[in-house]
């Protein structure tokens, strides 16, 4: 038997948890009797997606080498996988691109940007929630996010451990899941970054709530999201919230929080008002090499 491969162990252990979630009635099987296994059976994945039990069996080891992608796909569709899980199994069986992401440095068509945004909350960030830039509302949508230590401008770090943006977050049962399912996404295509094991180690240590997501298993992907959030300035702010790829190959991207209704664009025009006299954006001196200030 051959052994176990690290990103080979971690696709088989996202496709164990996406067989316990799958029903037989989902696909068609009849049941009768008690089953000691939630959701599937390996041998029924097996048998759906056209391959043997024992080698399918190895797959959810970690010890099946060279998993071709007609199987992923054949088993992605026994397993009702989304776009986004499909993906993620791709890339943990080595068939998509991983990223290597050079440190960033802020152009001034970003900075631009980020001013132009005004008065909606707009900010430089990489697919694993590190904030290198922001305007002001962005700056002071919850707190003042430039008092903070440039490492722990991270969405992800701040919203499972900080009580200001924890508590700016309404539902809870939403954003909390999302982000962990979207930083797992965007964690396998980063594997050699040693950022990437340091945030997700860091997060598992401080945060029991990001560790039970975690252990889920659950990706997503980055379509736009409606959000509610209470800001401490100016009260709740119901917004879409969406990325925007600067560089989709190192992960780059802007992310913008345009207002859902007319009050929440109000008050994010009274947020520009009350924070008027800071500057237009800021970013981690470490990518203004380009940029005047």
């Amino acid at each position: 038997m051959p052994p176990a491969d690290p990103q080979l162990r971690e696709l088989g252990a996202f496709l164990r948890a996406r067989r316990e979630r799958v029903t037989p009635a989902v696909i068609g099987l009849a049941t009768s009797g008690r089953r000691r296994t939630p959701g599937l059976r390996r041998e029924e994945v097996a048998q759906l997606a056209g391959v043997g039990i024992t080698w399918y069996t190895w797959l959810e080891q970690g010890r099946a080498s060279g998993v071709s992608e007609q199987v992923i796909g054949a088993v992605a569709r026994v397993l009702r996988m989304t776009d986004a899980e499909k993906h993620h199994a791709l890339v943990l069986a080595g068939h998509a691109p991983v990223k290597q992401a050079p440190p960033m440095t802020l152009q001034p068509a970003h900075a631009a940007i980020l001013e132009q945004m005004l008065p909606f909350p707009a900010a430089v960030q990489t697919d694993g929630y590190e904030i290198v830039a922001s305007n002001r509302a962005y700056r002071f949508v919850f707190d003042d996010l430039d008092r903070y230590a440039p490492d722990d401008r991270n969405c992800a770090w701040l919203m499972f451990t900080d009580p200001v943006w924890r508590g700016s977050i309404v539902d809870e049962s939403l954003v909390l899941p999302d982000i962990a399912a979207r930083l797992r996404a965007h964690q396998a295509e980063h594997r050699d970054e040693p950022r990437w094991a340091r945030l997700v180690e860091r997060l598992i240590e401080h945060s029991d709530d990001f560790r039970r997501l975690w252990e889920d298993y659950d990706v997503a992907d980055e379509r736009p999201r409606l959000r509610r959030y209470r800001s401490p300035r100016v009260g709740v702010l119901n917004v879409h919230f969406q990325s925007l790829w600067l560089d989709q190959s190192s992960g780059s991207r802007m992310i913008v929080m345009s207002p859902a209704d007319a009050p929440t664009r109000e008050r994010l025009e009274r947020l520009s008002s009350l924070v008027a006299s800071a500057p237009a954006w800021t970013a981690r001196e470490d990518v203004l090499a380009d940029v005047a200030s």
